[in-house]
């Protein structure tokens, strides 16, 4: 553990707890991509799978627990709340994201640390999570209806990610033997997807105006 690695895990987790706040108080999902809310439940479903078979802190597993609630529950309050799933706006989220998850399934198989169940599914999970964010995307830009808690939540997960290269680049000039190609380059590419976000979202917060992205 460093600075970075949780500065990067309480980013997410306010991440989180921002999108939870919008739709507990608001009862709201409003400019949320349910498909991208299902992504993330793939990526943490397979990521966790470690969870029953080894035990690295009780840090590691309360994290691993609170993203795993909070992701199905999103998920199913997006498809179940009475209220709050009138609020989604599916006309608009229709990018077809069960055409990426093949893919990164594909690409997990042939490229992975080591050949077990365990591995090949946390390499999809690296992958999927990559890309995982573009429905969102999508949506803000169809939209360009962007209010201040979803701004904030997109933002939120894309500085997690930052935060977490910070980590990875920490921990190679402090730890021996420290290389992990498939969780760098997919980081980056992460990362890089939000490059045209970030830039409006601070353009908007320097001249104080409403976020919006171009269509």
């Amino acid at each position: 553990m460093n600075i970075f690695r949780l500065a990067g895990d309480m980013t997410h987790l306010a991440s989180v707890l921002v999108l939870l706040l919008k739709i507990h108080t608001i009862k709201s999902c409003a400019g949320i991509s349910l498909k991208t809310q299902e992504l993330y439940a793939l990526v943490f479903a397979s990521r966790y799978l470690d969870m029953f078979t080894s035990y690295v802190s009780f840090y590691n597993t309360v994290m691993k627990l609170i993203f795993l609630g909070s992701s199905f529950s999103i998920v199913w309050y997006m498809r179940h709340h009475k209220l709050v799933r009138r609020s989604y706006d599916k006309d608009h989220d229709t990018f077809r994201h069960f055409f990426i998850v093949l893919p990164c399934l594909i690409l997990a198989l042939l490229i992975h640390e080591k050949f077990t169940f365990i591995e090949v599914m946390w390499a999809f999970s690296l992958y999927l999570e990559a890309v995982a964010i573009l429905p969102q995307l999508v949506l803000l830009q169809r939209t360009r209806n962007i209010d201040n808690l979803t701004g904030q939540y997109v933002f939120l997960l894309g500085a997690y990610r930052a935060l977490y290269i910070l980590n990875w680049v920490y921990r190679f000039f402090t730890e021996p033997h420290y290389v992990h190609w498939i969780t760098w380059i997919s980081g980056l590419v992460q990362t890089l997807l939000y490059a045209d976000f970030f830039y409006y979202y601070f353009q908007s917060w320097k001249n104080n105006v409403k976020l919006e992205l171009p269509a």
